[in-house]
């Protein structure tokens, strides 16, 4: 008889040559979840474990409440695992990655217009929450510079930004003790829709030419709110709630008469998380960028519309004066002299790898018919929703392909829907608007690069099916309502 041990090595040996992995005594268990176990299990068994579980989640392709990127080329995959054992932050030991990183800055300022006599400098961050943290300290720091130099009070700094933001604004705003100036947002702001973006578009006329409720802040807005004390004023190309974007332009020509007249320097800091890479490519006219004198610095998401897995962002200022020295520090622990300003000071290498990838590799005209054929699928579906008779499309111009939709002439809400297509795969979000517009409740639908035609279409009809079901619910509920309310005798 054998002993216990060797009975176990028997069963392994066994395992391993008679059973498949579902066969072994692995997934007779459960798995320790919360604290490790003393012995461990094969890598195949621990593989097919995890991998199981994972299925839980939902279908990336299928999620359209996420900006982030879920597809690259094989190409890109195989520089990000030849590059993934990389920390970025050891430009001595990896000094290539950093020349890499260097050319993705100086390829980014140019494509967002930074003047020929400016000596542009950024980084790769982590993605743009960490970059809109650093772009807005710098920010604090010059004009903390400034009011020293003039000898006037340096506590009570403030920034000013509509309540279209991300929260990481708000979150600056109690990390590094600045007071923030958030500015609700309006309601039933109307203006006409912007000209078709590109020629290509053109076809969907159905939404073209209407009224536009916006929900973003106004130059007039910004003017109530600035003083002396701001250190830099928030522009969002691009919102996470409705897919608009604040009149840039605008902002910073109430900017420049305000230097003039009162003295005040104050920077904008766009958030182009989400746009940052479309315009340049659907409306290389529109001026959002550092074309604008006040806008100083700007921050875009590589792994959103800039097609890179997550999780990399980009911080561009347009000058290196706008980036004070004192906030650069030099470390030598990892055996060379090396400048770092970043709030992680390890990151990996892989995703800054992968964006040089998809920048050398499309150029501009790949990027363009990407950026096309999202906004042609963005636009074919609004008008589908439109046409519906169930949806008012928020973002009629559709600037960026980001669909935001009320319900309308439904007993049900979007809540209700945005449930019911969960329950076919769909993962379409449903929310309210913030502060001062917080009755308009909407759903959001992301057009990325691998969102088909097809794909479109199939929404729809599942979109359309599930109406059919929550309406044919919602009157069988009011019908049994009515029936205990008033009661029928059948003889």
């Amino acid at each position: 008889m054998l002993s216990d041990k060797k009975n176990l090595e028997h069963m392994s040996k066994s395992e391993r040559e008679h059973t498949t992995t579902y066969g072994s005594r692995y997934f007779r268990k459960t798995v320790p979840k919360y604290e490790m176990s003393e012995e461990g299990m094969p890598a195949r068994a621990a593989y097919q474990i995890i991998h199981d579980e994972l299925n839980l989640d939902g279908n990336p392709a299928l999620n359209l409440a996420s900006f982030v990127t879920t597809w690259m080329e094989p190409e890109a995959d195989m520089l990000i695992m030849e590059s993934i054992g990389k920390n970025y932050v050891d430009n001595d030991e990896y000094p290539q990655t950093e020349v890499i990183q260097n050319r993705v800055v100086n390829m980014l300022s140019r494509l967002f217009n930074a003047p020929k006599d400016a000596k542009s400098i950024g980084s790769g961050t982590i993605g743009s929450s960490e970059s809109i943290m650093l772009g807005l300290l710098a920010h604090k720091w010059s004009w903390k510079k400034r009011r020293e130099a003039e000898g006037k009070s340096t506590d009570k700094p403030n920034i000013v930004i509509g309540a279209d933001v991300h929260t990481v604004w708000e979150k600056f705003a109690l990390y590094f003790d600045v007071e923030l100036k958030l500015i609700p947002l309006k309601k039933n702001i109307c203006k006409e829709t912007e000209t078709e973006i590109t020629q290509i578009m053109s076809s969907f006329s159905c939404i073209s030419g209407l009224k536009e409720d916006v929900y973003t802040v106004t130059a007039e807005d910004i003017k109530k709110h600035v003083d002396e004390n701001t250190i830099a004023v928030g522009a969002v190309v691009g919102t996470t709630f409705t897919g608009q974007m604040d009149p840039v332009e605008e902002i910073n020509d109430a900017l420049v008469e305000i230097k003039k007249t009162k003295g005040w320097d104050i920077p904008i800091h766009v958030d182009g998380a989400s746009g940052g890479f479309v315009l340049p490519f659907l409306n290389p006219d529109l001026k959002w960028d550092f074309r604008l004198e006040q806008v100083r610095s700007i921050n875009v998401s590589g792994h959103k519309y800039g097609l890179v897995y997550p999780g990399v962002g980009w911080l561009i200022f347009k000058d290196v004066s706008d980036l004070p020295e004192e906030l650069i520090f030099k470390i030598n622990y990892l055996g060379g002299i090396m400048p770092n300003y970043s709030l992680n000071f390890s990151k990996g290498s892989s995703t800054i790898i992968a964006q040089y990838y998809n920048l050398i590799r499309l150029g501009m005209k790949g990027y363009r018919d990407i950026m096309e054929n999202m906004s042609e699928n963005a636009h074919y579906l609004a008008s589908k929703l439109n046409g519906s008779g169930k949806f008012d499309v928020i973002n009629k111009s559709i600037q960026f392909p980001i669909v935001t939709v009320q319900l309308k002439n439904c007993d049900f809400t979007v809540f209700h829907l945005s449930e019911k297509l969960r329950q076919k795969g769909w993962i379409v979000p449903a929310y309210t608007l913030p502060e001062d517009a917080d009755d308009v409740a909407v759903l959001r639908i992301v057009v990325k690069e691998s969102f088909s035609k097809d794909m479109v279409e199939m929404l729809f009809d599942d979109i359309m099916e599930s109406i059919d079901t929550l309406n044919q619910t919602t009157h069988e509920r009011l019908q049994h309502i009515d029936e205990k309310e008033n009661p029928t005798l059948l003889y």
